[in-house]
């Protein structure tokens, strides 16, 4: 179901507005001249001279990763923010307070020392910002090189109850994490390619591996039912990588014809390792999506997507993360989602502007089936800018 979007969301959406006004008085100028079309760049006339420039529509949807190949020794620099906000909890389809959660859902802890028979912690929401610094080479025609380094902060809210029974509030708390990711590293390789003057098909194959750089060990203050406060080891949700090499497979097709592009793509997340040194293992994630885009002009070009995820559970525990809140629990983890998402791409034409790629991408869920108690998203919010050097 759809969800009200907070005010911070509101202010995302006013300094995209005024992004795209800025970008529309720097961008817009394209020479009156006669040119050919061609199938990933256009001609403009400046300074005396005919240049290529790049179209709008040369990229997917700025939240899709690894849609396009480059050609060999071109190199694009690029860097995506990423926010993700959650607000309340699911069970199933259904949504559910945390009363009913701290009175109802069993404690998988229970019989251990200070743990009670049911949860008595319940996040309330969380925001995740991402920072995705990425490069792409082309090592040839045919296949190109890529690298993504993330870095990731993440905050949670929660309501202790208190004792071992009851929806008496005891407090609320916080919890943070900030950090490097998982490195991923691979490769885009062409399978198909048709142009024309003024159409384009490519299918790329996919295939990157995942490093596991990022932290699985944050620490952070907790308050517990009884009024302690400790510091423990965060939950499965609030640390930094998967502690697993991970293999990342997938597939993308993409066309054109005239100023109306599409494409379709699924990627996949596998883990290669049986655990992790914590003694767990994340689920496999499978993702795919679909999307158009129309150029309104070579500068600026608006997208559709719909994308669906199904995350599986975590196997195994890590003995450290114990506690009567859900996120302790790797079986509450993972589910089903599917997300309508709407994007602008914006193309700098002429002088210092020229072949900068700014992009936005707002995203927002319109089914969620998860394996809860568990936090559902609100919104997503991705953010970037490309460039590849040599364009213009």
């Amino acid at each position: 179901m759809f969800h009200c979007i907070p005010a911070r969301m509101c202010r995302t959406g006013a300094a995209l507005a005024a992004a795209a006004a800025i970008q529309t008085i720097s961008f817009s100028a394209v020479a009156d001249s006669p040119m050919l079309a061609g199938p990933s760049h256009h001609m403009v006339y400046e300074d005396g001279a005919f240049k290529h420039a790049p179209r709008a529509d040369g990229h997917g949807p700025i939240g899709v990763m690894g849609d396009h190949r480059h050609h060999r020794d071109e190199l694009m620099l690029s860097y995506r923010y990423m926010n993700m906000w959650m607000d309340g909890n699911q069970i199933g389809t259904d949504d559910v307070s945390p009363q009913e959660i701290v009175t109802t859902v069993p404690n998988r802890f229970f019989g251990q020392p200070m743990q009670p028979p049911t949860l008595r912690v319940v996040p309330t929401d969380m925001n995740m910002n991402m920072h995705m610094f990425g490069a792409m080479y082309g090592l040839t025609d045919q296949v190109t090189l890529s690298a993504m380094l993330p870095y990731i902060e993440k905050d949670m809210n929660h309501i202790t109850f208190k004792g071992p029974m009851g929806t008496t509030e005891l407090g609320r708390f916080n919890t943070n994490s900030d950090g490097v990711g998982d490195l991923s590293f691979g490769g885009i390789i062409g399978l198909y390619d048709s142009k024309t003057e003024n159409s384009e098909q490519h299918l790329n194959l996919l295939v990157s591996l995942s490093a596991p750089t990022g932290s699985i060990t944050q620490e952070g203050r907790i308050l517990t039912p009884m009024g302690t406060t400790p510091v423990v080891r965060l939950p499965y949700a609030m640390q930094l990588g998967s502690g697993t090499w991970d293999i990342l497979p997938g597939i993308v097709y993409t066309a054109r014809t005239g100023n109306v592009s599409f494409g379709a793509q699924y990627r996949g997340n596998f883990r290669l390792e049986d655990e992790n040194d914590e003694g767990y293992r994340l689920g496999n994630l499978n993702q795919v999506t679909g999307w158009a885009a129309y150029q309104w002009a070579p500068w600026v070009s608006s997208s559709f997507r719909v994308a669906y995820q199904n995350l599986g559970e975590i196997e195994g525990i890590d003995p450290n993360i114990v506690g009567p809140v859900q996120t302790a629990n790797p079986d509450y983890y993972g589910g089903d989602r599917v997300d309508l998402l709407l994007g602008v791409n914006l193309i700098g034409q002429r002088g210092v502007t020229c072949g900068h790629r700014l992009a936005a991408e707002v995203g927002v869920p319109v089914y969620q089936d998860l394996n809860g108690p568990q936090m559902e998203t609100d919104y997503t919010v991705t953010v970037g800018w490309q460039k590849t050097l040599g364009d213009c």
